[in-house]
């Protein structure tokens, strides 16, 4: 984990302080400047953000919107066994340097919260249950 622990630090440096982006706007009349501020660089987001990535290259998104304080479900049912563990290892690699969790919640599907997200209880799997029934067929009803 050592080598993971060095990438992430050089990523996502170590307790940044969280303070306020101001950025520079240039206007279309003259060069002057103004400065415009907006949310907090490590501003908590509520969002939960469903994925289903198509290959190992959609790594980096997931931990976007995990560095944006969003909750990923991750579905990779649609990728290789090889990329899922690439796209898993990399996943795991962001979530230890943001300090988040991440949690196995099905066959193929993966929770992962940011720090300020609290996971609660535990979703067992096939093998550590005798009785496991297929339930594919069930969906939400949606409105």
């Amino acid at each position: 984990m050592g080598f993971f622990k060095k990438v992430a630090e050089d990523i996502f440096p170590p307790d940044e302080p969280i303070e306020d982006v101001e950025e520079e706007v240039e206007t279309k009349k003259g060069n002057t400047s103004s400065k415009t501020s907006s949310a907090p660089v490590n501003s908590l987001s509520n969002k939960i953000v469903c994925v289903e990535p198509r290959a190992y290259s959609e790594s980096q998104q997931i931990a976007d919107h995990l560095k944006k304080g969003n909750t990923v479900v991750i579905n990779l049912r649609r990728v290789t066994s090889d990329q899922a563990k690439r796209i898993i290892d990399f996943v795991s690699g962001a979530v230890y340097a943001l300090k988040g969790h991440i949690e196995k919640i099905g066959s193929g599907i993966f929770l992962c919260a940011p720090s300020n997200v609290n996971i609660q209880g535990k979703i067992t799997s096939d093998k550590e249950s005798k009785e496991v029934y297929n339930n594919d067929d069930i969906e939400a009803d949606l409105m």
